[in-house]
């Protein structure tokens, strides 16, 4: 099992956390643009490969959906047509960033899903943090959103914040289980938080429920896991995360 992460704010102090990870990993790097995507360095020779996490700002949506701005979602697609470089898109709805968006923004809804699900299709790797839901009437809704994607290019990743909604055991294989039926191999699990994210009230995991998640995706034969954030990594962090390297 892969144990990768993300950074929301790639700072040189968030960065240096990087000291905690002595086993090959990749980071999901939060950017505004693919040129500073580019400029980010990560020292360590543990990291085998850097994502791009287009983050647009706060009044364009802050993460990508239908309903982010227009002129953001085309700037991210046109940049993404002429570069092969791995991305992420973090599909999530700005309610917390900007909800009038869902008002000025409606009349491009399906002009921007179209290019969203266009980056989805035809770029080289992608991947999409997405809401974890799995039921019919879920899957469904989400896919209209423009929050889930049908493309078998992808690789989703399924959030399960167990510091902001632990849904249990039981619970958590199940949707797991589910969802892999749905994606096969290319299934990803998110895990957190480790330390705040853009909210800036976001729960701490403990230890043990980093335990407990780790162990569940390892019994389930999850490919990857990526933990939010590696700003967040520490020493008690590392310990349970080496558990869980072959």
């Amino acid at each position: 099992m892969r144990i990768s992460f993300f950074e929301e704010f790639p700072t040189k102090d968030n960065l240096s956390k990087i000291k905690y990870v002595d086993f090959p990993t990749k980071v999901y790097l939060g950017a505004k643009s693919l040129e500073e995507f580019k400029k980010i360095k990560v020292n360590s020779k543990h990291v085998k490969k850097k994502i791009y996490w287009p983050i647009l700002e706060r009044k364009e949506g802050y993460w990508l959906s239908p309903f982010s701005k227009r002129s953001a979602v085309n700037r991210v697609f046109n940049e993404l047509k002429r570069s092969n470089v791995p991305v992420m898109i973090d599909a999530e709805l700005p309610w917390s960033q900007n909800p009038i968006l869902f008002l000025t923004q409606l009349p491009y809804f399906f002009s921007n899903r179209r290019k969203l699900r266009n980056i989805i299709r035809k770029h080289k790797e992608v991947y999409t943090a997405e809401y974890f839901p799995s039921s019919k009437i879920a899957a469904m809704s989400m896919y209209f959103l423009g929050l889930t994607f049908k493309s078998k290019n992808h690789s989703p990743i399924k959030m399960f914040y167990s510091s902001m909604h632990d849904v249990g055991e039981f619970f958590m294989k199940r949707e797991i289980k589910i969802m892999q039926k749905r994606y096969g191999k290319k299934l990803c699990i998110g895990l957190g938080t480790l330390t705040h994210g853009i909210l800036g009230f976001e729960p701490t995991l403990s230890p043990e429920k980093l335990d407990r998640d780790l162990r569940i995706c390892r019994e389930l034969e999850i490919n990857e896991v990526i933990i939010f954030r590696l700003g967040g990594m520490n020493k008690k962090y590392g310990k349970v995360i080496k558990k869980y390297i072959k």
